[in-house]
C-alpha cells in the first residue's frame, strides 16, 4: 500500500502517486505545518508562487488530526489564491473551460482544512477526467513493512525528472516543473 498525506492542489508527483492503484491518502495523520498538506506552488510571471491555504494556529497544532484542522479567515487568503491562479493561468489555452470548477470552491468558506480539499480533488479530477476515484483512511494508517509511507516526503519544489511541458511563460521564463496540478491542466488538459 502506498501512504499519502492529504494535498492543498496537489503537485503533479502528488497525483501520480494519489493515482497509483495501491494509494490511500491518509486523513487521520497528525498535521505539519509549511508542507503540501496547506500549501501549492503556481508558475507565475514573476517564476514560482507559494500559496498557503491559512490554519487555525495553537499550541496543539501538530497534535491534530489533518482532517480535524480548522481554515483561519482572518486574513483574505482565498481571495489572494484565486487572484494569483486567475492572474497566472488566465491566458492558459484551458483556463476559461475549467475556471468556473474551482474559482466557487475559493468563495466558499469551509470549516475544515480536509473537506476543502477533498472538494479540490473532485475538481482536479473532474478537469482532468480521472475517473477513478481516490482512497482516503478514516483514521491514522499504521504503516507496516510492505507499505510505502510517503507521509513524510515533500511533495513541493521542483524535480529534475519531469517532462517539460509548454507553460504560459514559458517564452520568458524557464520551465517550472511540479508545480500544482492546476498549472499542467490549463496549459495543456492532462495530469
Amino acid at each position: 500500500m502506498k501512504i499519502l498525506p492529504l494535498a492543498y492542489l496537489g503537485s503533479r508527483e502528488w497525483w501520480r502517486e494519489a493515482l497509483s492503484e495501491d494509494a490511500i491518502i491518509d486523513v487521520g495523520e497528525h498535521f505539519v505545518k509549511q508542507t503540501a498538506r496547506s500549501r501549492c506552488e503556481i508558475a507565475t510571471a514573476s517564476g514560482r508562487m507559494m500559496l498557503s491555504a491559512n490554519v487555525v494556529k495553537g499550541a496543539s497544532i501538530h497534535k491534530k488530526a489533518v482532517k480535524d484542522m480548522r481554515l483561519d479567515y482572518s486574513k483574505r487568503w482565498p481571495h489572494q489564491h484565486i487572484t494569483a491562479i486567475r492572474s497566472a493561468y488566465k491566458s492558459s489555452p484551458y483556463y476559461d473551460y475549467y475556471a468556473h470548477l474551482l474559482e466557487p470552491l475559493f468563495e466558499r468558506r469551509y470549516e475544515f482544512l480536509y473537506d476543502m480539499n477533498r472538494d479540490l480533488v473532485e475538481a482536479v479530477r473532474k478537469i482532468g477526467g480521472v475517473k477513478q476515484e481516490l482512497r482516503f483512511s478514516e483514521e491514522y494508517i499504521i504503516a507496516t513493512p510492505g507499505d510505502c509511507d510517503l507521509r513524510g516526503h515533500n511533495f513541493l519544489g521542483p524535480r529534475a525528472d519531469e517532462e517539460p511541458y509548454w507553460q504560459v511563460f514559458s517564452e520568458r521564463l524557464p520551465f517550472e516543473s511540479n508545480c500544482s496540478v492546476i498549472d499542467c491542466l490549463f496549459n495543456e488538459k492532462e495530469l
